[in-house]
């Protein structure tokens, strides 16, 4: 089993995922916001990216400047295989924790 991911990393990787070639950083934490329904730190995504790049679970690559960031390129993220395993993973734990049970739960056991 792959290492265990925080919600947060789930959230950024599955940004990614959807974002498909447009997942650079601003986009990425827009996305997440929308997901989480929550203001998140751009600091926060960046950090995670890093971290997730250094588990290899992420790549990126530097596009093209463009006028409206005045020549300054673009940070592109993509996911790696073992990104995508580490989500599936991650998806069966806590389907694994739920089996069982019906949701949403109400009251006390």
């Amino acid at each position: 089993m792959a290492d265990t991911l925080g919600t947060f990393e789930q959230a950024v990787l599955l940004a990614v995922i959807r974002l498909r070639e447009h997942a650079y950083g601003r986009a990425i934490l827009k996305e997440v916001q929308a997901r989480l329904e929550r203001e998140v730190a751009a600091g926060a995504i960046h950090s995670t990216l890093e971290r997730l790049e250094g588990k290899n679970l992420v790549a990126s690559h530097l596009g093209s400047g463009t006028p409206v960031r005045s020549g300054r390129p673009r940070r592109f993220y993509r996911i790696q295989p073992k990104g995508v395993r580490a989500l599936n993973d991650a998806r069966s734990a806590v389907n694994s924790l739920w089996h069982g049970l019906r949701w949403p739960l109400k009251g006390s056991a």
